[in-house]
């Protein structure tokens, strides 16, 4: 009797035990359309300062990828093989004094046709702040100052007239250079640009006639407009209630944008046409902090650099994304 009885514990515990392996490992499948088969291409070492932070798509279809901590750039093959390209000089306080984190941290990302990257770098310190220019094979040079209280984030260029924008999210401006270097000029700045908390503008487009920005303490798309003399219009909202909207990138000519949700760990799709948004993916899918993304073609890459989740592995996740159109 008394056998049986373990044997029914036994086995009863076992057939738990079981069913709670497969819910673990099982594929989860929580990609909404028009995002499907996520999977990850690159898994980070977190203790070495790897966290992805921003991406740029090159003409033959690799990743070059910004570092947060360690402020390295490298490029990142379709098959996930990586190549260090360049390396910032590191504060020798390690950054206490960067506004907002206490940490140094490499952040924004241009890249022009001839290879050569623009890095943006929150230093804490009055000379390493500011916007670092890298020629293929050349040594970084810092082209763009900013003070210790800027955190240069988004960025990027105008070909037409040859100016950087650069978003700084602690100051709440958007500041404008010439690309070939030099003092930069704010061009935009008040309330809608300002934090509220930790980060204000982020991620930072050219669209259109108009310069968009993310709020990410506001949880707001902004669109502003280059008016005919090259001044900032008023700042238009175009989506709210997106918590803690970092990056986000164009769905090809459309004013759809596909969207980092940092603290909210998931990746949306946003229509400012009409403000709404839908969830694409989760952390279900890998994410671990999204912080950046780029769309070519039908693949999307997402950057996470697990700054806000803690037992994640910052990575780089790929997925299929299906271009439609929305009504």
């Amino acid at each position: 009797m008394r056998v049986s009885n373990v044997r029914r514990t036994l086995l009863s515990a076992a057939i738990a035990g079981l069913a709670a392996l497969s819910l673990t490992i099982q594929p989860a499948a929580a990609a909404t359309f028009p995002a499907s088969h996520p999977r990850i291409l690159v898994e980070y070492d977190r203790g070495s300062g790897q966290q992805p932070e921003n991406v740029v798509v090159t003409p033959n279809g690799k990743l070059n990828v910004v570092l947060a901590q360690s402020a390295q750039i490298e490029e990142v093959s379709p098959g996930g093989h990586r190549r260090l390209l360049a390396s910032l000089p590191q504060p020798a306080d390690g950054g206490v004094n960067t506004p907002s984190l206490g940490f140094s941290l490499a952040t924004g990302l241009v890249r022009t046709d001839d290879g050569t990257l623009y890095v943006g770098y929150a230093a804490g310190d009055d000379s390493l702040t500011g916007i670092w220019r890298i020629r293929p094979g050349g040594k970084p040079q810092r082209i763009i100052p900013l003070s210790t209280a800027s955190f240069p984030n988004g960025m990027a260029l105008d070909e037409r007239t040859g100016r950087l924008y650069i978003a700084d999210s602690t100051r709440g401006i958007i500041w404008r250079a010439p690309i070939t270097g030099g003092t930069p000029t704010a061009w935009a700045s008040g309330a809608d640009y300002e934090p509220s908390g930790l980060l204000g503008v982020n991620g930072l487009k050219l669209h259109n006639g108009a310069v968009w920005v993310s709020n990410l303490d506001q949880g707001r798309l902004l669109r502003v407009p280059l008016t005919p003399d090259g001044s900032a219009g008023a700042a238009q909202t175009k989506a709210s209630g997106l918590t803690s909207l970092d990056d986000f990138e164009f769905v090809g000519g459309t004013d759809d944008v596909v969207g980092t949700l940092n603290a909210a760990n998931e990746v949306a799709l946003i229509h400012p046409e009409d403000g709404s948004h839908s969830t694409i993916l989760t952390g279900e899918d890998g994410l671990r902090g999204p912080t950046s993304l780029a769309l070519r073609g039908n693949k999307l890459y997402v950057l996470s650099a697990a700054f806000v989740i803690e037992d994640g592995k910052p990575n780089i996740l790929t997925a299929n994304f299906h271009r439609t159109h929305h009504h």
